[in-house]
């Protein structure tokens, strides 16, 4: 399914028939070689996508854009998540088929800002890093949990602050209004890595792993990005992270 308005329909019939839905948690499923996406946006490698000032409007739109981009991959990751690892209790598949239901809203959300400002989804080059991660992570669901969710969607819990506090600056309408739909996909996220933490630390305890170790282990060998200040501690915490992971960046930050 490559429409992503048709992902979002999709992905909202399949929530509300998932309660009246036989559950296999052991069937294994092969999965297709890529998730099914639009032609546009032209994918680049991130060094090649243009920085643009919030300040303007062209700016403005590339900037929901590259968000919206990533909601849109969430979804993918999400489902990718569901189907992909088998033999895990059922309540991990009832968690990351929410997560893509909240990730389609959040699409949905920011899409409609860009076509308030006569943009589309598509209309910018955007990076697949996102993707690539989950790929490195295909056949190792404790990696991906320890890496996905744990370590590139927590970073935007500390991106998001920083990108409303330059939205407030530019204190127009149509940036205001960008910061109020930020607010409710922080609050959302807060819970998506929640869930990665959850996860991440039941298969390790299953699997016997030191979960420190692993993580350290599984980062240096699927090139995770260095964490880098400044963090949103408070987001974090909530989030599940120890608080020796949290004393730990607050020593970074």
């Amino acid at each position: 399914m490559t429409d992503p308005a048709a992902k979002v329909t999709a992905v909202q019939a399949l929530w509300r028939r998932a309660p009246n839905l036989p559950l296999d948690c052991q069937v294994a499923l092969t999965p297709p070689e890529r998730p099914g996406r639009p032609l546009q946006p032209a994918l680049v490698h991130p060094q090649q996508v243009p920085r643009r000032s919030p300040f303007t409007a062209e700016g403005h739109a590339a900037l929901i854009h590259s968000i919206a981009h990533i909601e849109f991959n969430a979804i993918n990751l999400a489902l990718d998540a569901v189907w992909r690892f088998a033999a895990l209790p059922p309540d991990y598949y009832r968690d990351w088929l929410r997560v893509a239901l909240e990730e389609a809203t959040h699409f949905t959300l920011l899409r409609t800002h860009l076509q308030q400002e006569d943009h589309d989804y598509g209309d910018f080059v955007a990076h697949d890093g996102l993707w690539t991660m989950c790929e490195a992570t295909c056949h190792d669901v404790t990696a991906r949990m320890a890496l996905v969710p744990r370590t590139l969607e927590a970073r935007g819990l500390d991106a998001t602050p920083i990108i409303q506090a330059k939205l407030r600056k530019v204190g127009t309408p149509r940036a205001l209004a960008a910061v109020a739909i930020l607010d409710t996909i922080l609050q959302e996220e807060v819970g998506h890595v929640a869930i990665g933490n959850h996860w991440y630390h039941w298969l390790c305890q299953r699997e016997g792993y030191d979960s420190d170790l692993f993580y350290a282990q599984a980062a240096r060998q699927h090139g995770a990005p260095r964490l880098k200040p400044p963090f949103n501690l408070d987001a974090r915490k909530r989030a599940g992270f120890s608080d020796t992971e949290i004393q730990t960046l607050a020593r970074l930050t």
